[in-house]
């Protein structure tokens, strides 16, 4: 499918990023090489995708860059000069990691290649306590006892608790939806009872874009005494996050949506639950003694570091960290609902498109799916939504987003979604506006 019959004028994709002074957009996107790309034609690049993934400023390439160039061995093991080095760089990854979550414990921060991975760790770790010692008894599940999701969670966190529920034989349960895209909370006290071991929830959902209300959720758990996981992929990145005000036990994020490279995820733990929750993978850097006929594990978080950790990506993940440091979390975050309430009242007024999810900014992120409808009152296939965007210059994601339940609840095959960062613009939401105006036309809607 080619657009060759309409162009979108390369308007600008900066532009004011709100009505505060003092958070410079322009400025801060000179850091990300590749917003200055020409796609397509010579059509500036609108990049509408960082819900997915965000870009990586020069600092972040630079980090990883040097690590190769002049530090690289491996971690832990060695006593020469290089060896000492990269497991400097690597556990100095880890104080900052710790320190911008607000964890007061540094061996609280357990690296892992992914949010899912992170997640996937605490769901086998808690079958892998059936042949644990009584310190797992905290763990371990059975018939009987229940784990608890919500309707909106991303695959990563929705999967790995029906597996463990069928190695387990315990049952899943979940929270529903509103039409409006939040959670359903009249039903709250008859999901999570007495018999619920675990609830895993995400804070900022990938497609709806709704932040879930931690403090009630996490209340509820902790009235029948269930762990709580949280799923921060979407949050950690975008506003400032402290996990002891939080009262959370898991947090699980990533850093390729952090502004910090892929094959680098981070799942927090309270270190009381870490030193006795059983390992995921076996292996090298994992134990404390080996014999033929049995061995004992590391202390946290080595025990869950099996192997060759990712050691570049942890240099790049703390130079993404001092990143939005110095940038504040606080700004990012005001800047970003700037950018998703004028998202929200510029696509309201699109005809034919009907926001999935929350309408306002209350409580919102900035990712924000969407279908687009024909003359014949039927979406128009999201799929040919995001191609013709492309051909103008705009990426934006389309499809179930790895949320598939959300979609089914809505009625919709798929949707396309929109995302904002820290370098999004206005006039970035102005192009996307017109570029819909141009597929409506193409359709001759």
């Amino acid at each position: 499918m080619t657009m060759t019959d309409t162009r979108l004028s390369p308007a600008p994709v900066g532009g004011a990023g709100g009505p505060r002074s003092g958070y410079d957009v322009e400025q801060i996107r000179k850091d990300f090489p590749i917003l200055a790309r020409r796609v397509h034609d010579d059509r500036p690049l609108v990049y509408l995708d960082s819900a997915a993934s965000s870009q990586k400023p020069t600092r972040v390439l630079d980090a990883e860059r040097d690590y190769y160039e002049l530090h690289n061995a491996n971690v832990h093991r060695g006593i020469h000069v290089l060896a000492e080095e990269a497991t400097a760089l690597y556990e100095t990854a880890r104080d900052k990691v710790a320190a911008f979550i607000g964890a007061p414990r540094r061996d609280e921060v357990v690296f892992t290649k992914n949010s899912s991975e992170a997640l996937n760790l605490v769901a086998y770790a808690m079958s892998n306590a059936a042949a644990s010692g009584p310190e797992a008894e905290r763990f371990r599940l059975g018939p009987g006892d229940e784990v608890v999701v919500t309707e909106m969670e991303h695959h990563s966190n929705l999967v790995p608790w029906q597996m463990l529920c069928r190695r387990t034989g315990a049952t899943l349960r979940w929270i529903g939806l509103t039409d409006d895209g939040r959670l359903d909370l009249s039903t709250l006290e008859q999901v999570i009872t007495d018999r619920t071991k675990i609830f895993s929830f995400v804070h900022q959902s990938n497609i709806l874009g709704t932040v879930n209300p931690v403090a009630t959720l996490v209340a509820r758990a902790r009235a029948v005494g269930a762990l709580v996981v949280l799923d921060g992929s979407q949050s950690v990145p975008h506003m400032p996050i402290d996990v002891t005000a939080l009262d959370v036990d898991f947090l699980a994020f990533t850093g390729h949506k952090m502004c910090g490279p892929t094959g680098i995820g981070v799942l927090w733990g309270r270190h009381e639950l870490l030193e006795v929750m059983p390992p995921f993978l076996g292996g090298g850097e994992m134990i404390e003694i080996v014999t033929m006929e049995a061995s004992t594990y590391a202390v946290p978080p080595h025990r869950f570091e099996a192997g060759t950790p990712m050691i570049a990506q942890a240099v790049g993940l703390g130079a993404a960290v001092d990143y939005l440091t110095d940038l504040g979390m606080d700004a990012v975050a005001a800047h970003e609902h700037d950018i998703t309430a004028y998202a929200l009242e510029r696509l309201t007024a699109v005809p034919g498109l009907r926001i999935i999810g929350p309408p306002d900014a209350l409580d919102r992120g900035g990712a924000i799916s969407f279908v687009l409808t024909g003359s014949d009152d039927r979406p128009l296939h999201p799929h040919d939504v995001g191609q013709l965007l492309d051909e103008l210059g705009v990426a934006v994601r389309v499809g179930h987003h790895c949320a598939r339940p959300v979609c089914l609840r809505f009625g919709v095959p798929a949707t396309t979604r929109a995302s904002f960062h820290l370098y999004s613009t206005r006039g970035e939401v102005d192009a996307l506006v017109e570029g819909l105006g141009h597929v409506r036309r193409f359709f001759g809607t």
